[in-house]
Formats: structure tokens, C-alpha cells, sequence
């Protein structure tokens, strides 16, 4: 080609580029397909907190993205635990790190680690202890046996139950595997942390803590593993902002090594159905990373301010009283509980909740001491009497950590507009 010709079409491309922006500027941008509203789902502002039946969290944006980015890739699974699990391991000061589908999965797994070793022969054998040779029992205090230990049923073992220091050394045998540490309950139980570490270490037993839902404080992530717990649990779909079907198991080099030959991708274990995509696995890490790293004061003030408005919003109608609490334990968040008169505002907590609820926008908020799931028909989870009791009490608690921005001002105004409401005559 002469270069006349070639300069002539180099002259061209502004044009032509110019044509194609303004063709894309003319096209009408596609519409993202909405399935909640598609389907008719309720989705609603959560003042209640992190709690699974509601979703647990909305994820990071970085999660988000790094969940959208990863699943265009194929990778060996099994790569990709390894990988994640020795920079987890470095950011919680473990031995070693995996991550689960939950903190329930992590308990099973953990425990399954721990009864087969790298015996293949016993992981095949899993739940079916008799004649194996495997240990079969889990021992923790009364106070601590709750309703998640069901996770350790799922390997064969029972859990036995102990109250004091004695107990647990009568209780302890040749079929002892673990004992268990539930810290939401620690106040609870005569044995505290760092005793329970020490008789595991006396005994020879490894030592394990449910933290699920206990960050923050961000310290916590690291706190037990440095006290000597062998193995601790915790869910990622919290406050740390990951996949609500992902947990992380840390602790012990060899239980953890253990621990994930009995999960997947291998396809002969209990634990097969505890599936954790690279999307997931890859999530999680981005959002511990990122929580780890996040500027806790800052996020904390916020909560701070949040709550105070709401409060402020409320505090001043007749018959109304506001307290704000920061729990021990568990999530350990500003917490503003809102109570009245109910000569003067003429109007029960569940009946609140339920304004709130179907009300729009739908808010979700807690009462009593208990999250909504335990008043729904059906549950089984409470004593019915209890139930029935908390149903009648004149309060709600609301909580601030899984607010989205502004959404603070919205909870506000219609928490003030249903009890303003029926706080006035007749």
C-alpha cells in the first residue's frame, strides 16, 4: 500500500472510533435481570444482625468482585485450599487453615480429622466407629453442650457432659477425642479458657472452640489459636462480610491435614456434601484479609452514631425507654433496646416486629432475648412456654452493624411512626 493510501486510512480512525462511541452512547443499556423482584421475594433492612436464616451479611464489594472474577477459571480445588490456607494460617497465627462451608462444617470436619488421622481406610469407615479402633466421645461442659454440637454427632461420637475440673477427669477414657469449648457461654461454665487449654495438654486431648460468631473484636481471630487451642472454629458469612456458606477451620498442622481428606473434592467421606466452590474458598480469604486489615474504630463509631439516632429518634415519646448494651460475648455490638408502658403505648413487641416486618420498606429487628426464627410457627429451637412469654414482652432490640448507609434514618422514622402511633389517645 503507498503511503498516501495508509496515511488517508490512519485519518480515518478518529472518525470511525468517534461513530462507534456514539453508537454504543446510542444503544440503551441492558437491564440487569432483577430475580428477587422476578420471583417475589421479600428482601427487607436488617436491624437484628448476622443470623443465618436471614442471609447472614450482605458480602463485601471486593468479595463480591473477587467471587464474579475467579468463577471464569477452572483450578484444582485442592490448590486452591492449600494456597488460601497457608495465608490464613498467617493472619489468625495457626498452624495451618482450611476453609469450610460454615462454622458447622468446620466443627465436623475438625472433629473427623481427628478420629481417622490420614487413614484413609477410617475415613471410608466414618460414622461407623464400632470395631474401628477410633475414638468415639466429645466431652464440654453442660452450659456449652447447645444444639450446634449436633456437628459432632455426624462423625459416630456422643457428647459427654461435665461441670467441673474433676468431672472432666473422671470422664476422660480411651474413647475421649476432644474437648470442647463453646465461648458465647463462657460465663457460664465453672472451667474458663485457659483451664480447659491446660487440662487438654494435662490429658493429652485436643482442645477445640466454637467462636462462630464472636468477631468482633478482630483480636478474636487470633486470640484462642494463641491461647493453644488445637482447632477453632468460626463462620465467614458474619461480620467479616464473606459467603455466608463459608467458614474457616484453623488450629493443628496434622488435624487440619487430616480434616481435608475427609472433605471434599474427595467423594467417599461424610463430609462430601460440605462443598466449598473456589469462588467461596477464594472469597473468604479476600474477606478475612480485608476485615483483618479494615479500620475497626472508624466502623465502630459509625455503629456508635447509627444506634444514637435511632434512639434519639424514640427516646422522647411518652411511656418510651431506650437503653443501649455492648454484649460480652457473641456479637459484640452496640445493641439499643426499645421498651414501653404498655398502659401508655398500647402495643406488644411482636406486634411491632410484625408492623415492621410487612411494612414498607420491610425492616427486620430482634425482641426480647431471643432472634425472631425462635417465634416463627413450628420451631422447636425454645421451651413453647418461654415463647409465649417473650411474644408478649414490650420491647424490641435493634442492632446496626448490617446497615447499609442511610438505612439507619428509615428504621428510625418507622420505628417512630408505629409507636407514636399507638401512643395516642383513644
Amino acid at each position: 500500500m503507498k503511503r498516501r493510501k495508509i496515511l488517508k486510512s490512519l485519518s480515518t480512525l478518529p472518525f470511525l472510533g468517534s461513530l462507534s462511541m456514539q453508537s454504543a452512547a446510542a444503544a440503551p443499556l441492558k437491564k440487569k435481570r432483577d430475580v428477587i423482584e422476578e420471583l417475589g421475594i421479600r428482601s427487607f433492612i436488617n436491624a437484628a444482625g448476622t443470623l443465618t436464616y436471614m442471609s447472614g451479611c450482605i458480602m463485601d464489594e471486593e468479595v463480591v468482585e473477587t467471587i464474579e472474577n475467579t468463577s471464569r477459571h477452572f483450578c484444582m480445588i485442592d490448590e486452591v485450599q492449600d494456597k488460601v490456607g497457608e495465608k490464613i494460617a498467617k493472619l489468625v497465627h495457626s498452624e495451618a487453615a482450611m476453609v469450610s462451608c460454615g462454622a458447622f462444617s468446620a466443627m465436623t470436619l475438625g472433629l473427623a480429622g481427628i478420629l481417622t488421622g490420614l487413614d484413609i481406610k477410617k475415613v471410608e469407615q466414618l460414622p461407623h466407629l464400632e470395631g474401628t479402633g477410633m475414638k468415639s466421645e466429645v466431652i464440654c461442659q453442660k452450659s456449652h453442650n447447645e444444639r450446634y454440637n449436633h456437628a459432632f454427632l455426624n462423625t459416630g461420637c456422643r457428647v459427654i457432659e461435665v461441670e467441673t475440673v474433676e468431672d472432666v477427669r473422671k470422664a476422660v477414657s480411651e474413647k475421649t477425642a476432644l474437648l470442647h469449648f463453646l465461648n458465647i457461654e463462657a460465663s457460664h461454665g465453672q472451667i474458663k479458657h485457659e483451664e480447659w487449654v491446660a487440662l487438654g495438654k494435662e490429658l493429652k486431648i485436643a482442645t477445640s472452640i466454637d467462636i462462630a460468631a464472636d468477631v468482633p473484636p478482630v483480636s478474636n481471630l487470633w486470640k484462642f489459636n494463641d491461647m493453644g487451642f488445637d482447632l477453632v472454629f468460626i463462620s465467614g458469612g458474619k461480620a467479616m462480610r464473606g459467603p455466608q456458606s463459608a467458614g474457616i477451620l484453623m488450629g493443628r498442622k496434622d488435624i487440619i491435614a487430616a480434616a481435608r481428606l475427609n472433605a471434599p473434592p474427595r467423594g467417599f467421606t461424610i463430609a462430601r456434601g460440605h462443598k466449598v466452590n473456589k469462588e467461596e474458598i477464594l472469597g473468604m480469604y479476600v474477606a478475612l484479609d480485608k476485615f483483618i486489615s479494615g479500620d475497626h474504630d472508624k466502623e465502630w463509631k459509625g455503629w456508635e452514631a447509627s444506634i444514637a439516632h435511632i434512639e434519639n429518634a424514640v427516646k422522647n415519646i411518652d411511656g418510651i425507654t431506650t437503653k443501649v448494651i455492648v454484649p460480652e460475648l457473641g456479637n459484640i455490638t452496640p445493641t439499643l433496646t426499645i421498651s414501653w408502658d404498655d398502659s401508655i403505648v398500647k402495643l406488644t413487641g411482636k406486634e411491632l416486629r410484625d408492623k415492621l416486618r410487612y411494612g414498607n420498606p420491610s425492616i427486620e429487628a430482634s425482641f426480647a432475648g431471643l432472634p425472631l426464627y425462635h417465634y416463627q410457627a413450628g420451631s422447636d429451637s425454645v421451651d413453647p412456654a418461654l415463647v409465649e412469654t417473650l411474644k408478649g414482652e414490650n420491647l424490641i432490640r435493634v442492632t446496626a452493624w448490617m446497615l447499609q448507609p442511610g438505612e439507619e434514618k428509615i428504621v428510625a422514622k418507622r420505628i417512630k411512626e408505629e409507636l407514636s402511633s399507638a401512643s395516642k389517645p383513644g
